[in-house]
């Protein structure tokens, strides 16, 4: 059952900063190296130094890890950031357009009892890697606070817990901050009844975890490492947003791939290797079919259809499984369930790149969201650097491409309490939550 309660935040002092929207940043995984610059520009108190410090200013001896730690220090120390007076949980709503409907998600800050997986109701959807835990965990120990907020997805037919706390902010003006054409609009809650009885309808439910399984799985160590240490208190949570699954506000893009390090094939070569699990189309040549295609993949629906690109012919293939794929996908994860085996990033990763091309080494691809994304790497390349998706660029050309559908909530909360991870980048809920709008200090 999940355990939540109300903090004290660490937040702006805007007398000091002047404009929220300064001040904030999206999730550091998701920022690039020209925007990190941007966003430091802002304002030099921009949170991207705290969540994704650089080393431009470190000293011999020192980890860009002491800087973000000392840099929270001094904005505490200089009034920057000041705790909330009261225990207090954090309505925040985001208004945003996608695919020309807009949109409104609403969902609380508050801090949850962490559970170890597969020992409590907390589960996670995706798989994690080392290397960004590790770097999370330093952070996260140097600084002694949740800079950024884990998301959380709970199922409320009727919204019952999100309802309480609206109720709790009828006619109250809120804290305003827009990025990248999404206004992110922020309340505070004191009324103790109302957290009461939202922590009780929350207390009955669990919680999968939508995104940021890196930070909950690090705060899991860093509590375990404060209990060995005899210490209690706060580091026995961390913070996270929860949105109910039912929201209408609750958008989940796809995420499309577009692969580096393959050899070139033709679309026939291409076709040669994959046609003993897809059944193969020929949609047609030239980049701007991608729109095309991916609307094909809409109308039909199904997570068994993938779109292709092949750059050394500039042709695009639609592939959709067989009943051959099917019995080959079963042998090749006997231990995941048919709803795991059937995802599209399953398919294409686990069947058609690693056994049928092939390819089980083969370095991150670059993960977007929109097709004109899409068009974009196709037209120009690969960028070279860390992009916006949070990989390096190499500078090549990317040789295969492929569109894929969505894992829709009900697969992560199906695979999810299955006990399975989906691969990485199965899901991208959109929009992302920002940085900074308020901290939870783990020593308070």
């Amino acid at each position: 059952m999940a355990d939540i309660q109300a903090f004290r935040g660490l937040r702006y002092d805007l007398s000091k900063v002047g404009s929220l929207s300064d001040v904030v940043a999206p999730p550091y995984d998701v920022i690039s190296v020209e925007q990190r610059s941007s966003l430091e520009a802002r304002n030099p108190h921009n949170i991207v130094r705290l969540i994704l410090p650089g080393d431009e200013d470190l000293r011999e001896g020192e980890s860009v890890y002491g800087l973000a730690a000392n840099e929270l220090k001094a904005w505490c120390r200089d009034r920057i950031l000041r705790p909330d007076p009261v225990a207090s949980v954090y309505v925040y709503h985001q208004c945003f357009e996608f695919e020309g409907r807009q949109y409104e998600r609403r969902g609380f800050l508050a801090r949850v009892k962490l559970e170890p997986f597969g020992e409590g109701t907390i589960y996670p959807h995706e798989q994690t890697h080392s290397k960004a835990k590790e770097d999370r965990y330093q952070l996260m120990s140097h600084c002694r606070a949740n800079l950024s907020p884990i998301f959380g997805i709970y199922p409320d037919a009727e919204n019952r817990a999100q309802e309480i706390l609206e109720s709790a902010i009828e006619d109250r003006t809120p804290l305003v901050a827009t990025d990248d054409g999404v206004e992110h609009r922020m309340w505070k809650v004191t009324d103790v009844d109302a957290i009461s009885s939202a922590a009780t309808v929350l207390g009955g439910l669990p919680v999968y975890i939508a995104d940021g399984h890196h930070r909950y799985e690090t705060s899991c160590r860093i509590r375990d490492e404060s209990r060995r240490a005899g210490e209690s208190g706060s580091a026995d949570y961390a913070m996270m947003m929860f949105i109910s699954m039912h929201d209408p506000g609750l958008a989940v893009l796809p995420t499309h791939r577009l692969f580096r390090g393959l050899k070139a094939m033709t679309s026939t070569e291409l076709t040669e290797k994959i046609d003993r699990a897809f059944d193969v189309e020929v949609v047609g040549t030239g980049a701007e079919l991608c729109e095309d295609v991916w609307q094909s993949i809409q109308i039909e629906d199904q997570q068994t259809t993938l779109g292709l690109y092949c750059a050394a012919d500039d042709t695009w293939l639609l592939a959709r499984l067989s009943v051959d794929g099917l019995a080959m996908m079963e042998k090749l994860a006997p231990d995941q369930s048919d709803r795991w085996r059937g995802l599209g990033v399953s398919l294409l990763h686990r069947l058609l790149v690693e056994e049928l091309i092939g390819e089980k080494d083969l370095p991150a691809p670059k993960y977007v969201h929109a097709i004109d994304e899409v068009l974009d790497g196709i037209k120009n390349g690969d960028s070279a650097g860390r992009d916006a998706t949070g990989q390096t660029g190499t500078g090549a050309a990317f040789e295969l491409v492929a569109l894929v559908m969505p894992a829709s909530v009900e697969d992560v909360k199906q695979i999810s309490e299955q006990g399975l991870r989906m691969p990485a980048k199965s899901t991208y809920f959109f929009p992302k939550l920002l940085s900074g709008l308020v901290i939870n200090p783990l020593d308070d």
